[in-house]
């Protein structure tokens, strides 16, 4: 049996043959895996814009107590949100708060709380009062009505 010059050749071009569809299954693979983590990305990105687009749609109320003097104290109602508050409430649940409730009433319910706006309300720090009360928090923005937070405050 003889070995002609076409027999060679033809094993030559099987051999990479073999060689080019394993590259090319390697190449393909390496593509999909490509693929996938860009379609990772993207559906990331776009969870980011969504939550950034919801966010600046949503007012951010919280409240401190802020120190003026010697045991005199104000409960600070803030708005950190990127748009305006609208009908802010507030309520005391345990009914201990070191706030004027006269304060309270005249002040609140708040019709508009722009961003970084603040507002303050009289809190004495009287010895025998609670250090701890908790307050919470209504309001509406752009968002949806009726957010609400309940924070406990300590002074």
């Amino acid at each position: 049996m003889t070995v002609s010059l076409g027999d060679v050749f033809g094993g030559l071009a099987f051999f990479l043959s073999i060689y080019a569809t394993i590259k090319t299954v390697k190449f393909n693979e390496r593509q999909k895996a490509l693929i996938e983590a860009q379609e990772r990305l993207t559906n990331l990105q776009l969870t980011k814009e969504k939550n950034e687009l919801e966010s600046s749609k949503k007012a951010d109320i919280s409240a401190s107590m802020v120190s003026v003097g010697n045991r005199e104290y104000k409960l600070r109602v803030i708005n950190k949100g990127k748009v305006s508050a609208k009908n802010v409430r507030i309520e005391f649940p345990d009914n201990n708060s070191p706030v004027s409730m006269s304060d309270v009433k005249s002040k609140f319910p708040l019709e508009y709380l722009a961003t970084d706006q603040p507002v303050d309300l009289i809190a004495s720090g009287e010895l025998g009062r609670a250090r701890k009360f908790n307050v919470r928090l209504m309001w509406d923005d752009d968002f949806k009505d009726d957010n609400e937070i309940v924070l406990y405050i300590t002074y």
